[in-house]
């Protein structure tokens, strides 16, 4: 299953079998809205995914419903449904919900073992370099991809399903505006600097400053980020 959009391989024939027909249809088009396939405002045609899944309009709604209730997707009467954009005042409340937690990861973190804290470190390291190299390459979707994986590990690492849930909800959200701020190539290597100033403080914390130095360096990247936003 994919973290993000929640979608699952088409090998896993238990999980495909107890899905609706709806829940399909749904996470094909959450997973084009991750993608940047689908874009923000785009509007999603009814007839046009009918036909593209060969279904009836009816796990069609059902789909709509679903992505409208995660806050994805809205619908209008007499102008369909559309993918949401979000307003400046519920970008700034997600960036500052996802500022608390990526904070609280890095310091929970922190607090590990060192052999499990370096363990990480020397993951995320390699994902700095993934990084560096899609910067070259300009490859603003896999650096995207890549950059949710870097951040995704530490949260993954707390073990805690309700920290995962609430975190995947706002990066779904902050999608829908939050992709166009990696389109800048400055944007992306600062952004990677931080990465690695954060990778640094994870494996060099065995004291109580540089525990708050880790998780202070992750809730000012987020809010760095923020500000790269507002500038795009």
């Amino acid at each position: 299953m994919n973290t993000f959009t929640q979608t699952t391989s088409s090998t896993d024939f238990t999980a495909i079998k107890n899905m609706s027909l709806g829940t399909l249809i749904r996470d094909r088009l959450l997973t084009m809205i991750m993608s940047g396939d689908l874009v923000p405002g785009q509007q999603l045609k009814e007839p046009e995914i009918v036909e593209e899944f060969q279904v009836s309009r009816i796990p069609v709604r059902e789909a709509f419903r679903q992505l409208e209730t995660m806050g994805l997707v809205v619908s209008r009467k007499n102008c369909g449904v559309s993918v949401r954009e979000l307003t400046d005042k519920e970008v700034d409340d997600l960036y500052a919900f996802r500022s608390l937690l990526d904070g609280f990861a890095g310091q929970q973190i922190c607090m590990r073992p060192k052999h499990e804290r370096q363990a990480l470190a020397l993951k995320l390291s390699a994902l700095c370099n993934q990084m560096d190299r899609l910067i070259e390459q300009d490859d603003k979707k896999a650096y995207y991809r890549t950059n949710l994986e870097f951040h995704w590990c530490f949260i993954a690492e707390l073990g805690n399903r309700e920290i995962e849930k609430s975190y995947r909800e706002i990066i779904q959200k902050l999608h829908l505006a939050r992709f166009k701020n990696l389109r800048s190539l400055e944007h992306r290597k600062k952004s990677n600097e931080e990465h690695k100033l954060i990778v640094k403080a994870l494996h060099d914390s065995d004291s109580p400053k540089e525990i708050q130095k880790c998780a202070a360096l992750q809730s000012e990247h987020v809010n760095r980020a923020l500000g790269r936003l507002r500038e795009s």
